[in-house]
């Protein structure tokens, strides 16, 4: 597998103080594709692989929710998952293709309506943004009733310590409709998460699909984790913005969302095998 673990080897630039300074230890390498079939297979796998880890996080909530994934060559397609599919029943021969307009260019399945209204138009406008990832969940959801942001209350949720907005504009109304995602797409500038006021939480990634699904699954648990706080009535103690900086620079990364990723990779991967399939 061209994931594989493989022993580490010296490197003069590290991009993560996470990446061992000792060589032969073992620890995950970014792929390197010899062709773009492969590249095309890995983030249709990871792609699955998300939305099995969706399934296990009980993100679930009918229909709705929608992960996609550029192609690797033909940018302005993007792989998703399909329409009144379950998490945990999404595999590799469901995925769908589809353009910026909506229409599906191969897959047996329809596309989710408001998934393709909001991720097409940050993904046309973005082009630098290779995934996304939304559900109706059940901590974003409450959280976003608050029309505010999270606040550092831990070193986790200092990882979105200025790397996240809310998004105010069509809030609550399902977005069915172009200018929707229009009203959406331009709050994507820069950051790698955002909480549609009365609607839920989207992660954004510029490295890959392993990454926004690992920060949506790490938004939902500092969301939960404030409502929890919030609940004792005890104002918490806020991280202090120099030590949120900090943290959020050395584990807020997409590379860091991806590391992250990995562990959760490797046990689907070994419990789940239907979703090669």
């Amino acid at each position: 597998m061209l994931d594989k673990v493989k022993p580490t080897t010296a490197q003069a630039a590290p991009i993560s103080i996470y990446q061992p300074k000792q060589s032969g230890l073992i620890y995950p390498e970014i792929p390197v594709f010899d062709n773009v079939a492969d590249e095309r297979q890995h983030r249709k796998e990871r792609l699955v692989a998300a939305c099995r880890a969706f399934a296990q996080h009980k993100f679930d909530y009918g229909f709705a929710g929608h992960l996609t994934v550029r192609d690797p060559e033909f940018p302005e397609l993007y792989w998703t998952n399909p329409m009144c599919v379950h998490f945990d029943q999404v595999r590799i021969s469901n995925l769908i293709l589809a353009d910026h307009k909506g229409t599906v260019v191969e897959g047996d399945y329809a596309i989710n309506r408001a998934g393709f209204v909001l991720h097409a138009a940050v993904h046309e406008a973005h082009p630098d943004i290779m995934a996304m990832c939304h559900a109706h969940t059940v901590y974003g959801t409450a959280f976003a009733a608050l029309g505010r942001p999270l606040d550092p209350i831990s070193q986790d949720a200092a990882a979105f310590f200025e790397d996240h907005i809310v998004i105010r504009d069509e809030a609550g109304q399902v977005a069915v409709e172009e200018k929707a995602g229009l009203a959406v797409c331009d709050w994507f500038k820069d950051v790698k998460a955002a909480i549609h006021q009365n609607h839920g939480l989207l992660t954004a990634s510029r490295h890959s699909i392993e990454s926004a699904a690992f920060w949506f699954i790490a938004l939902e648990r500092c969301c939960q984790q404030q409502l929890l706080v919030e609940a004792t009535g005890i104002a918490p103690v806020m991280v202090p913005p120099d030590r949120s900086r900090y943290s959020r620079e050395h584990v807020g990364s997409d590379y860091i969302g991806w590391l992250h990723f990995q562990p959760i990779w490797d046990q689907l991967k070994r419990t789940q095998p239907d979703m090669f399939d």
